[in-house]
Protein backbone atom coordinates (compact mmCIF):
# COMPACT_ATOMS: atom_id res chain seq x y z
CA UNK A 1 0.00 0.00 0.00
CA UNK A 2 1.60 3.59 -0.46
CA UNK A 3 2.04 6.40 2.04
CA UNK A 4 -1.28 7.74 3.07
CA UNK A 5 -2.06 10.94 1.31
CA UNK A 6 -3.24 13.06 4.08
CA UNK A 7 -5.50 16.26 3.64
CA UNK A 8 -6.56 18.86 5.72
CA UNK A 9 -10.66 19.16 5.68
CA UNK A 10 -12.84 21.46 8.06
CA UNK A 11 -13.97 19.86 11.03
CA UNK A 12 -18.06 19.92 9.98
CA UNK A 13 -19.73 18.76 12.95
CA UNK A 14 -22.22 20.46 14.61
CA UNK A 15 -21.46 22.81 12.29
CA UNK A 16 -23.02 22.27 8.72
CA UNK A 17 -21.02 23.05 5.37
CA UNK A 18 -20.30 25.57 3.98
CA UNK A 19 -20.12 24.43 0.54
CA UNK A 20 -21.12 21.61 -1.77
CA UNK A 21 -19.28 19.49 -4.75
CA UNK A 22 -20.91 19.60 -7.46
CA UNK A 23 -21.73 15.62 -8.64
CA UNK A 24 -19.83 16.13 -12.07
CA UNK A 25 -16.86 17.21 -9.85
CA UNK A 26 -17.24 13.53 -7.63
CA UNK A 27 -17.93 11.40 -10.92
CA UNK A 28 -14.86 13.12 -12.52
CA UNK A 29 -12.60 12.41 -9.46
CA UNK A 30 -13.76 8.93 -9.22
CA UNK A 31 -12.87 8.78 -13.00
CA UNK A 32 -9.34 9.56 -12.27
CA UNK A 33 -8.75 7.54 -9.61
CA UNK A 34 -10.30 3.99 -10.68
CA UNK A 35 -7.65 2.24 -12.29
CA UNK A 36 -8.27 -1.05 -13.89
CA UNK A 37 -7.69 -3.99 -10.91
CA UNK A 38 -4.96 -6.76 -12.13
CA UNK A 39 -6.04 -9.96 -13.51
CA UNK A 40 -6.22 -13.20 -12.35
CA UNK A 41 -6.21 -16.78 -14.28
CA UNK A 42 -9.38 -18.73 -13.46
CA UNK A 43 -11.04 -22.15 -14.27
CA UNK A 44 -13.22 -21.87 -17.02
CA UNK A 45 -15.67 -23.61 -15.48
CA UNK A 46 -16.59 -20.55 -12.78
CA UNK A 47 -15.53 -17.82 -15.69
CA UNK A 48 -19.27 -17.11 -16.38
CA UNK A 49 -19.48 -13.29 -15.02
CA UNK A 50 -16.38 -12.31 -15.01
CA UNK A 51 -14.95 -9.65 -16.74
CA UNK A 52 -11.93 -11.07 -20.04
CA UNK A 53 -8.73 -9.33 -19.15
CA UNK A 54 -7.40 -9.38 -22.76
CA UNK A 55 -8.46 -10.40 -26.01
CA UNK A 56 -8.85 -14.28 -25.93
CA UNK A 57 -6.99 -15.64 -29.32
CA UNK A 58 -8.40 -18.82 -30.68
CA UNK A 59 -5.38 -21.35 -30.54
CA UNK A 60 -7.49 -23.54 -32.68
CA UNK A 61 -9.85 -23.31 -35.48
CA UNK A 62 -13.76 -24.85 -34.95
CA UNK A 63 -13.79 -26.91 -36.69
CA UNK A 64 -10.49 -27.94 -36.64
CA UNK A 65 -11.84 -30.65 -39.63
CA UNK A 66 -14.81 -30.51 -42.19
CA UNK A 67 -17.92 -32.38 -40.53
CA UNK A 68 -20.63 -33.58 -40.95
CA UNK A 69 -23.76 -30.86 -40.25
CA UNK A 70 -26.71 -33.52 -40.95
CA UNK A 71 -27.05 -37.08 -39.98
CA UNK A 72 -27.19 -39.03 -43.37
CA UNK A 73 -24.64 -39.58 -46.19
CA UNK A 74 -21.38 -38.43 -47.49
CA UNK A 75 -20.51 -38.46 -51.13
CA UNK A 76 -19.70 -35.52 -54.02
CA UNK A 77 -21.87 -33.05 -54.79
CA UNK A 78 -21.56 -32.80 -58.07
CA UNK A 79 -22.66 -36.63 -58.64
CA UNK A 80 -25.97 -35.77 -57.40
CA UNK A 81 -27.18 -33.76 -60.32
CA UNK A 82 -30.28 -34.48 -61.43
CA UNK A 83 -31.64 -36.72 -58.45
CA UNK A 84 -35.26 -35.97 -57.49
CA UNK A 85 -38.59 -38.22 -56.40
CA UNK A 86 -39.43 -39.14 -60.23
CA UNK A 87 -35.58 -39.72 -60.70
CA UNK A 88 -33.66 -41.30 -57.69
CA UNK A 89 -29.60 -42.01 -58.30
CA UNK A 90 -28.34 -44.93 -56.46
CA UNK A 91 -24.86 -44.79 -54.85
CA UNK A 92 -22.95 -47.88 -53.42
CA UNK A 93 -22.37 -47.36 -49.67
CA UNK A 94 -18.66 -48.30 -48.68
CA UNK A 95 -18.03 -47.61 -45.10
CA UNK A 96 -19.64 -46.02 -42.22
CA UNK A 97 -18.23 -42.27 -40.29
CA UNK A 98 -19.21 -41.79 -36.63
CA UNK A 99 -18.09 -38.88 -34.26
CA UNK A 100 -14.87 -39.86 -33.52
CA UNK A 101 -14.03 -42.53 -36.17
CA UNK A 102 -13.52 -41.47 -39.37
CA UNK A 103 -14.15 -43.58 -42.68
CA UNK A 104 -10.80 -45.21 -43.40
CA UNK A 105 -9.81 -45.13 -46.91
CA UNK A 106 -10.45 -43.48 -50.38
CA UNK A 107 -13.77 -43.07 -51.92
CA UNK A 108 -14.17 -44.30 -55.13
CA UNK A 109 -16.56 -42.12 -57.45
CA UNK A 110 -19.59 -42.60 -57.91
CA UNK A 111 -19.86 -43.95 -53.98
CA UNK A 112 -20.73 -42.71 -50.70
CA UNK A 113 -19.99 -43.07 -46.86
CA UNK A 114 -22.68 -43.57 -44.08
CA UNK A 115 -22.23 -40.73 -41.80
CA UNK A 116 -23.50 -39.33 -38.71
CA UNK A 117 -23.58 -35.63 -37.71
CA UNK A 118 -20.38 -34.28 -36.17
CA UNK A 119 -18.46 -36.96 -38.28
CA UNK A 120 -15.43 -36.38 -40.46
CA UNK A 121 -15.93 -35.95 -43.77
CA UNK A 122 -14.06 -38.12 -45.80
CA UNK A 123 -11.25 -35.84 -47.54
CA UNK A 124 -12.76 -36.67 -51.31
CA UNK A 125 -16.64 -35.95 -50.16
CA UNK A 126 -17.65 -32.52 -50.06
CA UNK A 127 -21.66 -32.90 -48.94
CA UNK A 128 -24.17 -34.58 -47.25
CA UNK A 129 -27.37 -36.18 -48.07
CA UNK A 130 -30.23 -35.57 -45.01
CA UNK A 131 -31.57 -39.16 -44.08
CA UNK A 132 -34.84 -38.09 -44.38
CA UNK A 133 -33.65 -37.83 -48.53
CA UNK A 134 -32.26 -41.30 -48.71
CA UNK A 135 -32.90 -45.05 -47.98
CA UNK A 136 -30.50 -47.91 -48.04
CA UNK A 137 -30.79 -51.14 -48.69
CA UNK A 138 -28.28 -54.12 -49.37
CA UNK A 139 -25.24 -51.66 -49.62
CA UNK A 140 -27.12 -49.53 -51.81
CA UNK A 141 -28.18 -45.96 -51.24
CA UNK A 142 -30.90 -44.45 -53.18
CA UNK A 143 -31.37 -40.62 -53.24
CA UNK A 144 -34.38 -38.36 -53.97
CA UNK A 145 -32.25 -34.94 -53.41
CA UNK A 146 -29.75 -33.24 -55.14
CA UNK A 147 -26.86 -31.32 -52.91
CA UNK A 148 -24.63 -29.04 -54.08
CA UNK A 149 -21.16 -28.79 -53.27
CA UNK A 150 -20.37 -28.27 -49.45
CA UNK A 151 -24.21 -28.43 -48.58
CA UNK A 152 -24.84 -29.60 -44.80
CA UNK A 153 -21.17 -30.04 -44.31
CA UNK A 154 -19.71 -27.89 -41.54
CA UNK A 155 -15.86 -26.57 -42.72
CA UNK A 156 -12.90 -26.06 -40.97
CA UNK A 157 -12.87 -23.10 -38.99
CA UNK A 158 -16.09 -21.73 -40.19
CA UNK A 159 -17.17 -21.57 -36.75
CA UNK A 160 -13.95 -20.10 -35.17
CA UNK A 161 -10.88 -18.81 -37.33
CA UNK A 162 -7.16 -20.18 -35.73
CA UNK A 163 -5.03 -16.71 -34.58
CA UNK A 164 -8.83 -15.38 -34.51
CA UNK A 165 -10.63 -12.80 -31.78
CA UNK A 166 -12.91 -15.13 -30.75
CA UNK A 167 -13.74 -12.68 -27.43
CA UNK A 168 -12.55 -8.98 -26.54
CA UNK A 169 -11.41 -8.15 -23.73
CA UNK A 170 -13.46 -6.24 -21.40
CA UNK A 171 -16.33 -8.68 -22.08
CA UNK A 172 -18.48 -9.66 -19.48
CA UNK A 173 -18.44 -13.64 -19.93
CA UNK A 174 -21.82 -15.32 -20.38
CA UNK A 175 -22.32 -19.03 -20.36
CA UNK A 176 -22.27 -19.61 -23.33
CA UNK A 177 -19.08 -17.42 -23.87
CA UNK A 178 -17.48 -20.21 -21.36
CA UNK A 179 -18.34 -22.49 -23.54
CA UNK A 180 -16.79 -21.27 -26.45
CA UNK A 181 -13.60 -20.89 -24.68
CA UNK A 182 -13.78 -25.04 -23.69
CA UNK A 183 -14.46 -25.47 -27.09
CA UNK A 184 -11.03 -23.78 -27.85
CA UNK A 185 -9.81 -26.52 -25.07
CA UNK A 186 -8.92 -23.50 -22.84
CA UNK A 187 -9.07 -25.02 -19.22
CA UNK A 188 -8.11 -21.76 -17.74
CA UNK A 189 -9.20 -17.96 -18.35
CA UNK A 190 -7.52 -14.47 -17.17
CA UNK A 191 -10.19 -12.34 -16.40
CA UNK A 192 -10.26 -8.73 -13.83
CA UNK A 193 -10.05 -9.23 -10.27
CA UNK A 194 -12.90 -8.78 -8.49
CA UNK A 195 -12.79 -5.61 -6.39
CA UNK A 196 -12.61 -6.49 -2.43
CA UNK A 197 -15.16 -4.92 -0.85
CA UNK A 198 -14.67 -3.79 2.86
CA UNK A 199 -18.01 -2.73 4.52
CA UNK A 200 -18.20 -1.03 7.40
CA UNK A 201 -21.53 -0.22 9.47
CA UNK A 202 -21.31 2.71 12.16
CA UNK A 203 -23.65 3.63 15.04
CA UNK A 204 -24.34 2.66 18.86
CA UNK A 205 -27.72 2.27 18.13
CA UNK A 206 -27.60 0.26 14.81
CA UNK A 207 -28.08 -3.94 15.54
CA UNK A 208 -28.05 -6.89 13.18
CA UNK A 209 -30.78 -8.32 12.12
CA UNK A 210 -32.03 -11.51 14.10
CA UNK A 211 -30.84 -9.92 17.61
CA UNK A 212 -32.71 -8.50 20.33
CA UNK A 213 -32.91 -4.30 20.32
CA UNK A 214 -33.61 -1.53 22.77
CA UNK A 215 -36.69 0.37 22.24
CA UNK A 216 -34.30 3.42 20.38
CA UNK A 217 -32.13 1.09 18.42
CA UNK A 218 -32.93 -0.02 14.98
CA UNK A 219 -31.82 -2.36 12.83
CA UNK A 220 -29.19 -2.37 9.98
CA UNK A 221 -30.52 -2.69 7.00
CA UNK A 222 -27.90 -0.54 4.35
CA UNK A 223 -25.73 -3.53 4.95
CA UNK A 224 -28.32 -6.22 3.39
CA UNK A 225 -28.69 -3.38 0.39
CA UNK A 226 -25.06 -2.62 -0.14
CA UNK A 227 -24.34 -7.03 0.30
CA UNK A 228 -26.77 -6.72 -2.86
CA UNK A 229 -25.23 -4.10 -4.75
CA UNK A 230 -21.88 -5.03 -4.42
CA UNK A 231 -22.10 -8.28 -5.71
CA UNK A 232 -24.64 -7.18 -8.45
CA UNK A 233 -21.83 -4.44 -9.41
CA UNK A 234 -18.83 -7.34 -9.32
CA UNK A 235 -17.67 -6.90 -5.63
CA UNK A 236 -16.55 -9.78 -3.17
CA UNK A 237 -16.98 -8.66 0.63
CA UNK A 238 -13.01 -8.84 1.95
CA UNK A 239 -15.72 -8.18 5.26
CA UNK A 240 -18.62 -7.13 6.98
CA UNK A 241 -17.86 -5.24 10.32
CA UNK A 242 -20.75 -3.22 12.59
CA UNK A 243 -18.18 -0.94 14.73
CA UNK A 244 -20.40 1.24 16.78
CA UNK A 245 -18.86 5.18 17.10
CA UNK A 246 -15.61 4.37 18.85
CA UNK A 247 -13.31 6.45 16.69
CA UNK A 248 -10.50 4.68 17.60
CA UNK A 249 -12.61 1.52 16.36
CA UNK A 250 -13.43 3.14 13.64
CA UNK A 251 -9.74 4.45 12.37
CA UNK A 252 -8.35 0.78 12.35
CA UNK A 253 -11.05 -0.57 10.55
CA UNK A 254 -10.58 2.35 7.92
CA UNK A 255 -6.66 1.86 7.76
CA UNK A 256 -6.31 -2.26 7.68
CA UNK A 257 -5.16 -3.38 4.45
CA UNK A 258 -6.83 -5.97 2.16
CA UNK A 259 -9.73 -4.25 0.87
CA UNK A 260 -9.72 -2.07 -2.59
CA UNK A 261 -13.10 -0.36 -1.65
CA UNK A 262 -14.54 0.76 1.85
CA UNK A 263 -17.69 1.66 2.27
CA UNK A 264 -18.17 3.16 5.46
CA UNK A 265 -22.17 3.55 6.40
CA UNK A 266 -23.46 6.40 8.72
CA UNK A 267 -21.25 8.58 10.29
CA UNK A 268 -20.96 11.13 7.35
CA UNK A 269 -22.76 13.71 8.50
CA UNK A 270 -22.19 17.38 10.61
CA UNK A 271 -23.53 15.09 13.77
CA UNK A 272 -21.28 15.28 16.74
CA UNK A 273 -20.69 11.13 16.49
CA UNK A 274 -19.91 11.61 12.86
CA UNK A 275 -16.37 10.62 12.76
CA UNK A 276 -15.28 9.06 9.19
CA UNK A 277 -14.59 12.51 7.47
CA UNK A 278 -12.47 13.62 9.72
CA UNK A 279 -11.01 10.25 10.24
CA UNK A 280 -10.47 9.62 6.86
CA UNK A 281 -8.41 13.12 6.56
CA UNK A 282 -6.36 12.04 8.77
CA UNK A 283 -5.02 8.67 7.71
CA UNK A 284 -5.21 9.44 3.99
CA UNK A 285 -7.33 11.96 1.79
CA UNK A 286 -10.47 13.10 2.39
CA UNK A 287 -11.08 14.31 -1.67
CA UNK A 288 -14.84 15.43 -1.45
CA UNK A 289 -17.18 16.07 1.59
CA UNK A 290 -20.64 17.20 0.65
CA UNK A 291 -22.17 17.03 -2.72
CA UNK A 292 -25.05 19.21 -4.36
CA UNK A 293 -27.66 16.45 -4.51
CA UNK A 294 -30.66 15.29 -2.73
CA UNK A 295 -30.75 12.89 -1.10
CA UNK A 296 -27.37 12.28 -0.28
CA UNK A 297 -25.57 15.36 0.77
CA UNK A 298 -23.78 14.43 3.38
CA UNK A 299 -21.62 11.75 1.32
CA UNK A 300 -18.26 11.55 0.98
CA UNK A 301 -15.21 10.11 -0.79
CA UNK A 302 -11.06 9.93 -0.68
CA UNK A 303 -8.10 7.93 -0.52
CA UNK A 304 -5.79 5.89 2.14
CA UNK A 305 -3.49 4.40 0.25
CA UNK A 306 -4.22 2.57 -3.19
CA UNK A 307 -8.26 1.72 -1.26
CA UNK A 308 -10.94 4.05 -2.46
CA UNK A 309 -13.05 5.11 0.73
CA UNK A 310 -16.99 6.05 0.27
CA UNK A 311 -18.38 7.38 3.37
CA UNK A 312 -22.40 6.82 2.70
CA UNK A 313 -25.22 8.56 4.78
CA UNK A 314 -26.80 6.52 7.48
CA UNK A 315 -30.26 6.98 5.90
CA UNK A 316 -31.26 4.05 3.98
CA UNK A 317 -32.40 6.34 0.88
CA UNK A 318 -29.25 8.75 0.84
CA UNK A 319 -26.80 5.29 1.08
CA UNK A 320 -28.55 4.15 -1.92
CA UNK A 321 -28.34 7.04 -3.58
CA UNK A 322 -24.59 7.54 -2.87
CA UNK A 323 -23.51 3.95 -3.58
CA UNK A 324 -25.40 3.86 -6.91
CA UNK A 325 -23.89 7.40 -7.68
CA UNK A 326 -20.51 7.16 -6.63
CA UNK A 327 -19.11 3.78 -4.95
CA UNK A 328 -21.11 1.50 -7.26
CA UNK A 329 -19.83 3.11 -10.08
CA UNK A 330 -15.50 2.98 -8.86
CA UNK A 331 -16.49 -0.79 -8.20
CA UNK A 332 -17.63 -1.38 -11.76
CA UNK A 333 -15.09 0.63 -13.17
CA UNK A 334 -11.72 -0.93 -11.49
CA UNK A 335 -13.63 -4.28 -12.04
CA UNK A 336 -13.49 -3.56 -15.72
CA UNK A 337 -17.45 -3.33 -16.04
CA UNK A 338 -19.11 -0.37 -17.69
CA UNK A 339 -19.09 2.80 -15.33
CA UNK A 340 -23.09 3.81 -16.11
CA UNK A 341 -25.87 2.39 -13.99
CA UNK A 342 -26.99 -1.42 -14.54
CA UNK A 343 -30.51 -0.26 -14.86
CA UNK A 344 -32.91 -0.57 -17.25
CA UNK A 345 -33.97 2.75 -18.72
CA UNK A 346 -37.37 3.78 -20.65
CA UNK A 347 -38.14 7.19 -22.04
CA UNK A 348 -41.65 7.93 -20.32
CA UNK A 349 -44.10 10.78 -19.55
CA UNK A 350 -44.79 12.93 -16.51
CA UNK A 351 -48.28 12.28 -15.22
CA UNK A 352 -47.69 14.64 -12.19
CA UNK A 353 -44.80 17.75 -11.42
CA UNK A 354 -41.68 16.33 -10.21
CA UNK A 355 -40.31 19.27 -8.06
CA UNK A 356 -36.73 19.70 -7.91
CA UNK A 357 -34.48 23.22 -7.13
CA UNK A 358 -31.77 24.45 -9.65
CA UNK A 359 -28.39 24.03 -8.14
CA UNK A 360 -28.92 20.87 -7.05
CA UNK A 361 -29.21 16.98 -8.68
CA UNK A 362 -32.25 15.47 -7.82
CA UNK A 363 -33.02 11.74 -7.25
CA UNK A 364 -36.73 11.34 -7.37
CA UNK A 365 -38.47 7.47 -6.53
CA UNK A 366 -41.77 7.17 -8.83
CA UNK A 367 -44.22 5.02 -9.96
CA UNK A 368 -45.39 3.96 -13.23
CA UNK A 369 -49.43 4.55 -13.72
CA UNK A 370 -51.71 4.67 -16.75
CA UNK A 371 -51.74 8.18 -17.01
CA UNK A 372 -47.31 7.97 -16.75
CA UNK A 373 -44.68 8.76 -14.37
CA UNK A 374 -45.71 10.43 -10.84
CA UNK A 375 -43.29 11.04 -7.73
CA UNK A 376 -43.62 9.00 -4.72
CA UNK A 377 -45.36 11.53 -2.03
CA UNK A 378 -43.34 9.77 0.80
CA UNK A 379 -40.12 10.38 -0.28
CA UNK A 380 -37.62 11.03 2.58
CA UNK A 381 -34.13 9.88 3.06
CA UNK A 382 -34.98 7.81 6.20
CA UNK A 383 -38.15 5.79 4.08
CA UNK A 384 -36.85 2.76 2.50
CA UNK A 385 -39.86 1.75 1.92
CA UNK A 386 -40.44 4.06 -1.08
CA UNK A 387 -38.00 2.32 -2.79
CA UNK A 388 -39.71 -1.01 -2.67
CA UNK A 389 -43.03 0.83 -3.40
CA UNK A 390 -41.28 2.66 -6.45
CA UNK A 391 -40.74 1.42 -9.92
CA UNK A 392 -37.70 3.32 -10.34
CA UNK A 393 -36.37 6.48 -10.36
CA UNK A 394 -35.72 9.80 -12.03
CA UNK A 395 -32.79 12.11 -12.34
CA UNK A 396 -33.53 15.47 -12.38
CA UNK A 397 -30.22 17.87 -13.09
CA UNK A 398 -28.35 20.72 -11.52
CA UNK A 399 -29.85 23.00 -13.80
CA UNK A 400 -33.63 22.11 -13.67
CA UNK A 401 -36.69 23.14 -11.55
CA UNK A 402 -38.19 19.75 -11.99
CA UNK A 403 -40.21 18.30 -14.71
CA UNK A 404 -43.80 19.93 -15.91
CA UNK A 405 -46.72 17.46 -16.50
CA UNK A 406 -46.51 16.20 -20.53
CA UNK A 407 -42.63 16.15 -20.29
CA UNK A 408 -40.87 13.24 -21.71
CA UNK A 409 -37.92 11.91 -19.06
CA UNK A 410 -36.14 8.91 -18.07
CA UNK A 411 -36.93 6.02 -15.96
CA UNK A 412 -34.18 4.23 -14.19
CA UNK A 413 -36.39 1.34 -13.35
CA UNK A 414 -35.53 -0.87 -9.69
CA UNK A 415 -36.04 -4.54 -11.45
Amino acid sequence: MLPPERSVSPDVRMRGFTQRAEVPTALAWIDAHTPLLPGESVAVDDATGRVLLNDLIAPIAVPEFDRAAMDGYALRGGETTGSGEYNPLMFPVVGHAWPGRPFDGAVPAGAAVRIMTGAPVPADLDAVVPAEYASEQDGRLSITRAVAPGQHVGHVGEDIARGSAALAAGRRLRPQDAGLAASLGLAQLDVVRRPRVRLLVTGNEVRAPGTAKGPYEIYDANSMTLRGLVARDGGVLESHQRLGDDPRVIAQALAAAGADVVLVSGGSSVGAEDHAPRLLAELGELAIHGIAMRPSSPAGMGRIGDALVFLLPGNPVSCLCAYDFFAGRAIRRIGGRPADWPYRQARATVARKIVSQVGRVDYVRVKIGEAGVEPLALSGASVLSSTTRADGFVVAPAESEGFGPGTEVTVHFYD
